[in-house]
């Protein structure tokens, strides 16, 4: 057994020289006790430039389309941060979370308002959740969200990390009997910036509040069009990186009681994007060929790359039927031909996307960018850099 964990070892750090490195957190201790139903979870000590956003949106009758400008806009956030790197070089992890507000159907005690997800680094996860938003009437209380969300999620105390918290509506700031100064001087005062997206006139938003509510903390105000169509450029390596990210599924091998789960949530969420529209659905195969994509808490290719598990570990009835019947040796073989496709792929997706975005930028004009892509990446890339981080 040792023979064949020195291979696999050495054969997975052979390709993590080909692929795209991601930031190196400090790595778990191995379990020696069987794995019965998934990987153990410990506590991980929190990893240096971690990013964490937090989304406050207003799922009132009138924010349809900011939904839908935020559903299609998710993975251009996460390709801007594929591209990230702090003041030493290492880069940044990426952790989002998701409240919604102003809607009739949450609980008024709670003031309308409720965490769809709390700080988390599963892409799918964070996909599924925003696709799960409705709207519905309600009272939009501005102050109270951001109340909420400071005191409910877990925004650490490294002050290396970048903290952003990005609320979007179009009802005066200043609903509610929580005052927003006190919620925005809370925020100021855990190193993190509330930035304000009001959804409609700029002068309007000034008037009721929105831009107070972000230059108290240093925060950007912004004005957006919810209701514009996003408008997505044709390009023609569109449907390659399709096809191959529907190869880039094959890749994966789930374990754990939550593995068959995961990877129907995988294609479910490839389905979403799809449906949007072909540009969502090439953005997000983007960004699962990057870093920013794991999945080590469901698939063994990412969970033995990341040292979480050992294959001896494994009872085989929590691994999929074709290798239930194998050896640990053709197991551990198997994981290496998983990973060297799934490197292969990913490159292949990388580069077609650099031909990609050097045709969208020979032919997209700023007119039709997304609206609210356009205000949230001109915000991080600014704030962004008083963190010392830089952009390849």
């Amino acid at each position: 057994m040792k023979k064949s964990k020195l291979l696999i070892g050495l054969s997975l750090f052979c390709l993590t020289t080909m692929s795209i490195h991601a930031c190196a957190p400090e790595k778990e201790k191995k379990n020696n006790a069987p794995l019965l139903v998934e990987a153990i979870s410990k506590e991980k000590k929190e990893a240096n430039n971690t990013v964490k956003i937090a989304l406050l949106l207003d799922t009132s009758n009138s924010m349809d389309g900011l939904i839908n400008q935020a559903k299609a806009q998710l993975w251009d956030i996460v390709n801007k941060f594929t591209h990230a790197k702090c003041g030493n070089d290492v880069q940044p992890s990426l952790q989002i979370a998701l409240y919604q507000y102003g809607n009739d159907g949450l609980s008024a005690r709670e003031g309308y308002i409720q965490q769809v997800l709390g700080f988390s680094d599963d892409l799918d996860e964070i996909s599924e959740k925003l696709f799960s938003l409705t709207t519905n009437g309600g009272e939009e209380f501005c102050g109270a969200v951001i109340h909420t969300s400071i005191k409910q999620l877990e925004w650490g105390k490294n002050p290396d990390n970048l903290k952003m918290i990005f609320i979007a509506g179009n009802e005066p700031f200043t609903q509610g009997k929580l005052n927003y100064k006190d919620a925005v001087a809370n925020a100021k005062e855990k190193d993190i910036v509330v930035n304000t997206i009001f959804c409609g006139d700029y002068e309007q938003g000034i008037h009721t509040d929105w831009k107070k509510g972000a230059t108290l903390t240093g925060g950007e105000y912004m004005a957006i069009n919810h209701n514009k169509q996003v408008v997505h450029i044709a390009t023609p390596y569109d449907k390659v990186i399709i096809e191959l990210n529907s190869k880039l599924n094959k890749t994966y091998i789930s374990y754990g009681s939550s593995g068959q789960a995961k990877m129907k949530l995988q294609s479910a969420q490839d389905m979403n994007a799809m449906e949007m529209e072909e540009g969502v659905a090439v953005k997000r195969a983007v960004s699962k060929s990057s870093r920013l994509y794991k999945n080590n808490s469901w698939d063994l290719v990412d969970a033995v790359e990341d040292d979480i598990i050992e294959v001896d570990e494994i009872s085989k009835e929590q691994l999929p039927q074709e290798l239930r019947s194998k050896s640990d040796t053709e197991i551990e073989a198997y994981i290496v031909e998983k990973k060297t496709e799934r490197n292969r792929i990913q490159m292949e997706i990388q580069e077609l996307n650099k031909k990609r975005e050097a045709y969208i930028a020979k032919n997209q004009k700023e007119e039709t960018k997304g609206e609210l892509e356009n205000a949230m990446i001109k915000a991080i890339t600014r704030q962004a850099e008083n963190k010392n981080y830089k952009w390849e």
